[in-house]
């Protein structure tokens, strides 16, 4: 095992983007190494397949943190690869075998995402979807301030449906590493109870509940994001 300190590669998940990340980059400071992906968001296998190239592309050890579905790439991904030391869970779903995000969202009551959604066809087959501007702040993000919340709709990244009714294959990395969970009690898009299911079963190394926090936990929360992967990245000997 190489004594190098991992790379940190975040992945985001639907209805956000790659930059959704930067306020959790800047304050993880220069001490560590990271890459924010561009998480396609069209099919878990796809989505997973890229994810292995940008660690490929790294070259060395890592540090797996997803947010929402980017939990279902990362536990994908992580899937017998040795260069995966850790992963972080952010506000994000973390799948048994065969479990996909929609099958996870409606585990438990209280999301209210699928009546904010627009879909439209896309040219390769089948429908992708994105959260409506108009109700994209309350569900998405209500505790950041309303420009950027507008902002970040105008930004969000549209997922398939496909992708979000894929269910995991083969067994989920969690089991067999070590994991970390960070997620809000007042997640619209996956219920709490969703949230704390996840986690007991995959007895994560660090478990941390925000009160009040809204599902898009890097762009709200990014002091606590940072420090529950400072913990992890800490906890794999980095």
């Amino acid at each position: 095992m190489s004594d190098r300190q991992p790379t940190i590669v975040l992945v985001h998940g639907a209805f956000a983007e790659s930059a959704s990340w930067n306020g959790v980059i800047e304050r993880l400071g220069a001490a560590y190494d990271v890459v924010a992906a561009a998480n396609p968001l069209r099919s878990l296998a796809g989505d997973a397949a890229y994810v292995r190239d940008v660690m490929a592309g790294v070259g060395g050890p890592v540090v797996l943190v997803g947010h929402s579905y980017g939990g279902m790439v990362i536990t994908q991904a992580a899937t017998d690869d040795p260069s995966v030391r850790a992963l972080v869970y952010v506000n994000a779903f973390a799948p048994d075998t065969g479990e996909s995000a929609l099958a996870l969202s409606a585990k438990f009551p209280g999301s209210t995402l699928a009546e904010t959604l627009v879909q439209y066809p896309v040219s390769t087959g089948g429908n992708e979807v994105a959260i409506g501007q108009d109700a994209y702040h309350r569900q998405f993000v209500a505790d950041v301030s309303a420009d950027e919340a507008a902002l970040m709709a105008r930004t969000q990244r549209p997922i398939t449906e496909q992708a979000l009714g894929d269910g995991l294959s083969g067994d989920p990395a969690w089991r067999s590493l070590p994991s970390w969970f960070v997620f809000g009690d007042a997640d619209m898009n996956i219920p709490v109870a969703a949230h704390r299911f996840m986690a007991e079963r995959a007895n994560p190394r660090g478990q941390r509940e925000l009160p009040g926090g809204s599902h898009a936990m890097a762009a709200a929360r990014p002091s606590e994001v940072a420090e529950t992967i400072i913990e992890a990245v800490r906890g794999v000997g980095g």
